[in-house]
């Protein structure tokens, strides 16, 4: 006898206690307990209870539009991008500016910037005129200290501002003393929750088929965190590249090559008149729609197409780097 099939039997039981194993065992197959799962009464908290004590652990945004497009074929939205291939390497603490404006972006939520500025106060021997907790302001002789939401989720952003100036050496001596404390960041105070509950911006399409950005922040912050950000993020020769920065026209212009040429396949680029894939010049433009909106769309500025799609596609990518 084939000493290979003396095993046959010994296969077999092994395959039907593997099975055995796969429902109640190690291997446990959950698929049939979801379709009969049952739905639960809903959590009842008790009433006269403080609700300034609960919050939301998990919010769930509104939708903005619909996630189905026209051609009823379904796209789940893209995931937010990360830069260069991979997450930029930042500081704890980074300086802002456009014209003569500065201020500070700390890379820790208000709730936790909001008690290491009061700290500030105290280490400087500044006397506090006046403290509002919910707006994050410090009012006091030498000038006026806050901290509100940045534009990046887990941001912050503080201004030292003496008579609607920025105060240059304030801010020094505020980087130094984030950076110090930045491996020692305190708690979000209930504060400091407050003071970072600003919408987000939101990617959506208008009725005459334009892609924007809308975003519910000054003009001014949103040039100046875009800038920094295009410089790290774009800086991939033939791929995406900033080539200039206008801060009083607030825009960009930067070289890019778009999701439909980077779709074209070898027969496309052998009948066509580029013989490879080339980026385009699109031009980022920022505009003010009030004191605290504005818009983000994507201008072409070369002779090649430029379609919806490649303008989602490019928004997506650029409000990526301000999430």
């Amino acid at each position: 006898m084939n000493s290979a099939l003396k095993w046959m039997p010994l296969v077999a039981v092994a395959a039907l206690a593997t099975a055995g194993c796969a429902r109640e065992g190690f291997y446990d197959d959950r698929n049939i307990d979801y379709v009969s799962a049952q739905r639960s009464a809903p959590l009842v908290l008790p009433e006269g209870r403080n609700e300034q004590r609960y919050r939301d652990a998990m919010p769930v945004p509104q939708a903005q539009g619909s996630l189905r497009p026209s051609d009823d074929r379904f796209r789940a939205p893209s995931p937010t991008r990360l830069a260069s291939g991979g997450a930029v390497e930042r500081d704890f603490v980074e300086r802002r500016e456009i014209g003569t404006d500065q201020w500070l972006v700390v890379a820790a939520d208000p709730g936790m910037v909001w008690p290491q500025l009061q700290d500030f106060t105290r280490a400087r021997g500044l006397q506090v005129q006046a403290s509002d907790d919910a707006r994050g302001v410090l009012e006091t002789a030498q000038g006026r200290l806050s901290v509100r939401q940045g534009l990046r989720a887990g941001d912050s952003e503080v201004r030292c501002d003496l008579n609607g100036r920025p105060v240059a050496a304030c801010l020094d001596a505020l980087e130094q003393h984030f950076s110090a404390r930045s491996a020692t960041a305190s708690a979000a105070s209930l504060a400091g929750q407050q003071i970072a509950s600003e919408d987000r911006l939101r990617l959506e399409q208008l009725s005459s088929g334009e892609w924007v950005v809308r975003i519910p922040l000054d003009v001014d912050r949103v040039w100046a965190e875009l800038n920094h950000q295009l410089q790290a993020d774009f800086a991939v020769e033939g791929r995406r590249e900033l080539l200039e920065q206008n801060p009083q026209q607030h825009d960009f212009l930067v070289n890019y090559m778009t999701v439909s040429e980077r779709g074209r396949g070898f027969l496309q680029i052998a009948l066509s008149p580029d013989v490879r894939q080339m980026p385009q010049e699109i031009r980022l433009v920022l505009e003010a729609e009030g004191p605290e909106r504005t818009t983000l769309r994507a201008v072409n500025e070369s002779e090649r197409r430029f379609n919806e799609e490649d303008a989602r596609e490019l928004l997506e990518r650029v409000s990526g780097l301000l999430r």
